[in-house]
């Protein structure tokens, strides 16, 4: 009989790597790029300078950071043969399969391993002309090519609706994507790394990770946040609707977090920004009255629970303020996710070992 080992269901406080890329602690609710806080980051700074940071291990000078700038936006052009594929996928199928599959699309010959930062920064680049182009085919307008004349989160706005952003839309949505850029060890990640330890290319293990994203139980849910204030309206029906969801066994969306156990560090910096700039904002001050009535209503309902707002509540905020619809929020995450995976995939590779964890055989032995 082998060898039984201890059983960690969904691998649930097992360390799998060590990393100098981020840390996660949901107890006294921090979050740490390569020695930075991250809400600092999302407040201070931008995509490009953060990207940099955990893709090279610290923030750019003004020389790194114009170069890593003119290589992003000289790599975001799609290859035709990926357009093609794009146009022929049917119309129903949801966006971050189409997502998975033009990014696998990307992969050739030239992919080995070890992933270099080259491949690397050309994929981010071209991820958000993919959810931009499968967006205008949608839409039956002719896609746009990218704007060299601007930066990551600028052009992205500006590919899916046709016009140079509003600043501050692109304020507001670059805060977002720094703050998703990484968390940890989170599963997608780990696919990611796993795909990574056999040696594989990086396109496959960005694929991978896209898929696991992709499920309910990981991508969050702003879609639902936006879903559950629209219902609402109102200020005025803030509190029975919620009181009502709460009386019936329902779930408010945006509240509680599985790894933060307290204040959820990213919405605390995404508050900060998404309302400095979107103070004006009808819809944005609907969903921050409804933030104050859930945080009250939940402590009355589940008192000690300590379900605070997640990022995901601010997220639907601020991508419902600039204008996103629902079935872009995930793949927008995507997006900002892929510079953390990479820079997983490149730790990885520097010192790689194949992952290849146990399991406990629980099925009967042959008499």
């Amino acid at each position: 009989m082998s060898k039984q080992h201890t059983l960690a269901i969904g691998l649930d406080g097992i360390a799998v790597a060590e990393t100098d890329l981020s840390l996660v602690d949901g107890i006294n609710g921090l979050l740490v790029y390569r020695g930075h806080w991250a809400r600092d980051l999302a407040i201070h700074h931008t995509f490009e300078e953060v990207a940099h940071l955990l893709w090279f291990g610290h923030l750019p000078s003004a020389e790194e950071l114009a170069d890593l700038s003119s290589k992003l936006k000289a790599n975001r052009k799609l290859p035709e043969h990926v357009k093609g594929i794009l146009k022929l996928i049917p119309a129903d199928v949801d966006m971050m399969s189409v997502l998975r599959t033009g990014v696998s699309a990307l992969g050739s010959s030239s992919h080995g391993f070890p992933p270099t930062i080259d491949e690397v920064i050309s994929l981010a680049a071209k991820m958000p002309t993919i959810v931009a182009y499968r967006f205008a085919c949608l839409q039956g307008t002719e896609p746009l090519e990218p704007n060299a004349e601007l930066d990551h989160t600028a052009n992205y706005l500006y590919m899916l609706k046709g016009e140079k952003p509003n600043p501050a839309h692109v304020r507001a949505l670059d805060a977002y994507l720094i703050l998703t850029q990484e968390h940890g060890m989170n599963a997608s990640t780990f696919a990611g790394r796993v795909v990574s330890s056999t040696e594989s290319d990086l396109v496959s293990a960005i694929t991978a990770a896209i898929g696991t994203l992709k499920g309910p139980l990981h991508g969050g849910a702003p879609s639902e946040v936006t879903e559950m204030i629209e219902a609402i309206g109102t200020k005025e029906n803030a509190e029975p609707w919620l009181r009502s969801k709460l009386e019936n066994g329902g779930r408010l969306m945006g509240f509680g977090h599985r790894v933060y156990k307290t204040i959820d560090p990213r919405a605390t910096a995404l508050r900060v920004v998404a309302s400095e700039l979107s103070a004006n904002d009808p819809w944005f001050d609907l969903a921050t009255h409804v933030e104050k009535v859930g945080l009250k209503l939940l402590e009355e309902y589940k008192p000690g629970r300590k379900l605070n707002t997640n990022v995901e509540f601010f997220a639907a905020a601020v991508m419902r303020a600039v204008g996103l619809d629902d079935d872009l929020f995930t793949p927008t995450f995507a997006v900002s996710r892929v510079v953390g995976w990479s820079a997983h995939v490149l730790e990885q590779a520097s010192k790689n070992r194949i992952i290849r964890p146990q399991s406990n055989y629980i099925g009967t032995m042959p008499e």
